[in-house]
């Protein structure tokens, strides 16, 4: 089952507010990635490439630009939900 993502909004220290079409909003922490993925130090290093994340077309990721994505499923498992 694929959690649609309707809305994402960049906070302080490398986090995300992810807004998945059931209603649920999870934070995710993006700071693991820049050891985990090396590509993703890119968003480290530039603060405004970051800030500038979008909803993939369909929902089905998050995107910074041609090289840096995110799966809805990947936000969804490893967020942490957030109290309303």
């Amino acid at each position: 089952m694929f959690h649609k993502i309707v809305a994402v909004h960049a906070l302080a220290d490398y986090q995300l507010c992810v807004v998945f079409s059931e209603g649920m909003a999870k934070i995710c922490d993006i700071k693991p990635l820049f050891i985990k993925w090396p590509a993703f130090r890119a968003l480290e290093d530039d603060i405004k490439l970051f800030y500038s994340v979008k909803v993939d077309k369909n929902g089905y990721g998050i995107v910074w630009n041609d090289d840096l994505d995110l799966s809805c499923n990947e936000l969804f498992e490893n967020g942490t939900t957030k109290e309303q």
